[in-house]
């Protein structure tokens, strides 16, 4: 079995970049990438570096694109095998323009995972990786990109009941998705501060504000980030914080997926809080600069 369940977008990511600032309507020379993506498979990657074995449950399309999506994932030993095949279906993709003030537009198609539905979910029931008798209690990692619906059903459900669920939203038009979760003994949120404060229909000066509001709302454990001002991590048993490192940005897709998939990793060996939030601080600073 894999040690960690990767749940959510696994599609294309296609880049511009450029070293210039820009404003709406501005026209820049750049570069333009693609290269596999998307929350759950930026998650997945991530903890691949870090040693740990993930499986991807998704929905990918039977079409080109997809089948050289799958290789790329199988070339980096993450396991494919559970992932739902669409014959109808076309492979998302994710766009996005960052520049030298940060990400300046983003468009996420993830229509296919959304139609999908709970069809990505069936290993889980059918015994692949779990069934009714014997539900998966392992880690895993959930993103917003499924639909209301679907995360309501998990959230409430006995599917992942006894799973370490990990939850991140995707992005902040996305961040009421989770709040199902809110109230779920088993789940740890990773939000930055603006999904924070729209999960509680609010605003917050520090993260260390949004995470005492998340844990009255009856949150078990919360991680937020704030770009280079300290990130928090929140349990009932006490708020800590670190700094990120300053480093130069190269790059913003991503970042917050892999603070997530470093700081699981580092949970999963046992250690501090503290020392746990430092490296997920030190793995994102490393992302963002260019240097993974």
């Amino acid at each position: 079995m894999s040690e960690i369940l990767c749940i959510g977008s696994v599609l294309w990511d296609v880049i511009g970049r450029t070293a210039s600032h820009m404003k709406p309507g501005a026209d820049v020379p750049g570069r333009i990438l693609r290269h596999p993506g998307g929350v759950a498979l930026n998650i997945a990657m991530a903890l691949r570096r870090f040693g740990l074995s993930p499986a991807l449950l998704s929905a990918v399309g039977r079409d080109e694109a997809g089948q050289e999506l799958i290789r790329a994932c199988n070339m980096m030993e993450l396991n494919t095998a559970h992932i739902y095949r669409s014959d109808d279906l076309p492979t998302d993709v994710y766009m996005a323009i960052e520049a030298a003030n940060g990400l300046i537009a983003a468009i996420a198609d993830a229509h296919s995972l959304e139609a999908a539905g709970a069809r990505i979910l069936a290993p889980l029931n059918d015994g692949a990786l779990g069934s009714p008798d014997r539900p998966f209690t392992g880690t895993v990692a959930l993103d917003g990109n499924l639909t209301e619906a679907l995360l309501s059903e998990i959230a409430t459900g006995d599917m992942l009941a006894q799973a370490d669920l990990r939850l991140a939203p995707a992005s902040p038009g996305k961040a009421q998705r989770l709040l199902p979760f809110l109230s779920h003994g088993q789940a740890v949120l990773y939000v930055n501060l603006e999904e924070a404060g729209l999960l509680c229909q609010t605003s917050f000066a520090s993260t260390t504000e949004a995470a005492g509001a998340l844990l009255d709302r009856g949150a078990r454990r919360v991680l937020i980030t704030d770009g280079v001002n300290p990130a928090c991590d929140g349990a009932r048993s006490g708020l800590i914080t670190g700094q990120p490192p300053q480093v130069l940005v190269t790059r913003v897709t991503g970042a917050g997926d892999t603070f997530m998939a470093a700081h699981i990793a580092a949970d999963l060996t046992g250690v501090s809080r503290e020392v746990a939030l430092e490296r997920a601080l030190q793995a994102a600073a490393a992302h963002v600069s260019g240097e993974t």
